[in-house]
């Protein structure tokens, strides 16, 4: 029967089914297999099952908040201080592109929602300076994969709902891995541009920062707000995403005016198909994983690389390995749904630490957001700044290097993902 499923799903996605879509053909000719042994009920009850839990209030929130920025100024304000602040590093624009997706990655928790953000008005500007095409396609995508490592975290709301752990602890465990990686960007920013002399900007005197940080104070501010209040107890995840909504708002319409209330009904419609999107996504996924966890397969799988080892350190790689490759086929949120219920057994009875477990298994996922031949980060920067695709994949195989490295860090050190969760309560 488990074979069924998987040949159905494949061939659905192969004639072009979505992938949600895909799930439940694939779940409703399993059911049929099954005949009397299933209550067809099974199905839509499942589906309700998978979206029914109230974290996952979070999801359209965050994608609110991510959006109203995006269309209120609020990005825009960003990148003056940005370029305001490391202006005079040369290849200053790469840089203001990381330093920039590093203060929006607190806010909107979507990689493409901050690659369209900061590719639309970044990428044109560094062709005009003479950076390489595929140089700023790529550094676009390196500083978009943030977005879904440092909290709020779209993918960490979905891995919290289908393994049962805290939102909040999850958050927290990609700060550390999030700066490491934003780090390393930057550090390559500058040697790519020393080795190809990419343009420096002139020195920008300190009151003129200082000006820069005065009008760019409340999009600043969103973050601290944000993950200051989760992290201190001073809001739930679920308060944060509310505050974060009606900050957003507030700052769009009255501050920086850079939304209008005739806009706000368009706004909403599109926050609501992502969220639509997602949450069909999980719901599709009830019935699929199910009949997954009814095949016993998470025990043989358990066996299997148990009779490898027995090692934690030594699972995570094969399990890591293992989703790298997927990630260069599917989606990180699809992937996740379909893989997970039958991994996070598998690290519960292997000892491994479950929100380790969680930051290692959506930094390895978001890692194929950017990863060639076919990383959706790759297109939409492809897209968004008109630049040819084939450039972008070479230019970003050395971020994409350092975004391994840290993976790797997060497997055999795992204090870089535990230790501020541990003072989370």
């Amino acid at each position: 029967m488990l074979v069924l499923l998987f040949v159905a799903f494949m061939l659905a996605l192969l004639v072009g089914f979505d992938v949600g879509y895909s799930m439940l053909l694939a779940a409703f000719l399993g059911v049929e297999y099954r005949g009397n042994e299933v209550d067809p009920a099974m199905m839509p009850l499942s589906m309700i099952a998978g979206v029914d839990t109230y974290a996952l209030v979070q999801v359209p929130l965050f994608i609110l908040a991510g959006e109203l920025m995006n269309r209120g100024g609020l990005t825009l304000r960003l990148i003056d201080w940005a370029q305001a602040m490391v202006g005079r590093i040369r290849g200053s624009l790469g840089h203001v592109s990381i330093l920039t997706n590093l203060v929006m990655a607190g806010v909107s928790g979507s990689a493409v929602a901050d690659a369209v953000a900061t590719g639309k008005p970044l990428i044109p500007a560094m062709k005009r300076e003479g950076y390489g095409e595929g140089f700023a396609g790529a550094v676009i995508a390196a500083g978009a994969l943030l977005g879904p490592i440092i909290p709020p975290s779209i993918p960490m709301v979905v891995y919290a709902q289908l393994a049962s752990q805290s939102v909040v602890k999850l958050f927290m465990a990609g700060i550390v891995p999030g700066v490491l990686l934003a780090a390393g960007f930057m550090v390559i920013c500058s040697i790519v541009a020393t080795l190809r002399h990419y343009p420096s900007r002139p020195p920008v005197p300190w009151p003129d920062k200082a000006r820069a940080t005065g009008r760019a104070g409340w999009a600043l501010l969103m973050p601290v707000i944000i993950i200051g209040g989760i992290r201190f107890g001073l809001t739930t995840d679920t308060e944060a995403a509310v505050v974060a909504v009606l900050y957003a708002l507030g700052v769009s319409l009255f501050v920086y005016r850079g939304l209008k209330l005739r806009e706000l009904p368009r706004l909403l419609a599109d926050a609501g198909r992502s969220t639509g999107v997602i949450l069909f996504l999980l719901a599709a996924a009830g019935p699929f994983s199910w009949l997954v966890a009814e095949s016993q397969i998470s025990t043989t799988v358990v066996g299997t690389i148990q009779s490898w080892s027995d090692s934690p350190v030594v699972v995570l790689l094969i399990i890591n390995a293992f989703l790298l490759l997927i990630g260069c086929i599917i989606e990180p949120l699809p992937a996740m749904i379909i893989f997970l219920p039958v991994l996070i057994p598998l690290g519960a009875q292997l000892g491994i630490d479950p929100i380790q477990f969680g930051a290692v298994v959506v930094l390895n996922l978001m890692i194929g957001l950017m990863h060639p031949p076919i990383g959706l980060l790759l297109f939409v920067v492809s897209s968004v700044g008109k630049v040819r695709i084939t450039p972008v994949m070479w230019q970003v195989l050395p971020f994409l290097g350092w975004a391994l490295v840290v993976l790797l860090l997060t497997i055999v050190f795992p204090p870089l993902t535990t230790w501020l969760p541990g003072h989370v309560r």
